[in-house]
């Protein structure tokens, strides 16, 4: 099973007049990347939803939007303080009586000076609020993984069915290679028969010919080499896993002998073919940047 790097997931969940929205979504990156946007007041649980993301994903430009609600009543409540009150009085008292005036302070009056009473956020559970959080969280990371399963399929068909289509061009190469020099030795008899009259001197001279010809032009090397590592990308494939970073390097070896394949041809056949294959493994290449 082969995963893509770009996904999407989502997840709601509502219980005990609290509820929490997560959204996954990700794009290709050559590491992971993760960013979170969350309320402020859930600050505190960004380790532990880093370390809960690592169990589901490795790679990949990765942005998590969480939205949270609380319904219930019991979030603010009124605090009384008694020391604050405590001062206003014994200064009044003292006011009084230093300058000879009528303490005529009540409760109502009292209560209206400042910080006697305060309106404070009561501590969440922050189990509870976790404990949810975590189980929304691991809904929407479920569904982004799959999400990602399922295009990484979809690469995968699409990557065999190209890497079958280079093979195609690499059977033909092989099969040209050896009927150009045949052909190129042809020409060169045909050139020198009217020249030398030495059977054995001409003999001498077209093999000589030929086999300058053939240490320039063959490619045999390479093409073994290219078929190994079309098998191999096909292997990898088959086997899933975290392979984008493996396939990657299998690529530009691919590209490399593609390259000295296409340097070395000197007949159009050849040199059309080697330029398809450049363009295959371009869009292998491009394809494999999506795979984690």
């Amino acid at each position: 099973m082969i995963k893509s790097m770009t996904g999407f997931g989502r997840c709601e969940l509502a219980r005990n007049d609290r509820k929490f929205t997560v959204e996954i979504k990700s794009v290709n990156h050559r590491y992971m990347d993760v960013t979170i946007k969350m309320p402020k007041k859930l600050n505190f649980f960004e380790a532990s939803i880093r370390n809960l993301l690592k169990e589901y994903m490795q790679r990949g430009k990765i942005d998590v939007f969480i939205t949270y609600e609380d319904y219930s009543e019991s979030t603010v409540a009124v605090k009384y303080n008694k020391e604050i009150a405590a001062e206003y009085m014994q200064y009044l008292n003292q006011m009084a009586e230093d300058f000879g005036l009528e303490n005529d302070i009540k409760v109502s009056g009292l209560s209206r000076y400042p910080e006697v009473f305060t309106m404070e956020e009561i501590a969440a559970d922050e189990e509870e609020i976790w404990k949810l959080l975590e189980e929304t969280i691991r809904g929407a990371a479920e569904q982004f993984v799959q999400s990602r399963v399922v295009e990484g399929e979809n690469l995968r068909d699409d990557l065999i069915d190209k890497l079958n289509g280079m093979l195609v061009h690499v059977d033909y190469i092989e099969k040209r290679s050896p009927q150009i020099i045949e052909e190129y030795k042809q020409k060169i008899y045909e050139k020198v028969k009217d020249l030398l009259t030495d059977a054995q001197a001409e003999d001498n001279r077209i093999l000589m010919e030929v086999t300058l010809f053939a240490d320039k032009i063959c490619v045999d090397e390479e093409m073994v080499r290219l078929r190994s590592h079309i098998e191999t990308t096909k292997q990898t494939l088959l086997e899933g896993g975290s392979i984008g970073r493996k396939l990657d390097f299998i690529a530009q070896e691919m590209n490399r002998e593609a390259n000295t394949t296409l340097s070395k041809a000197n007949n159009l056949d050849i040199s059309n073919h080697a330029i398809e294959l450049k363009t295959e493994i371009e869009k292998v290449r491009e394809q494999i940047q999506n795979i984690e």
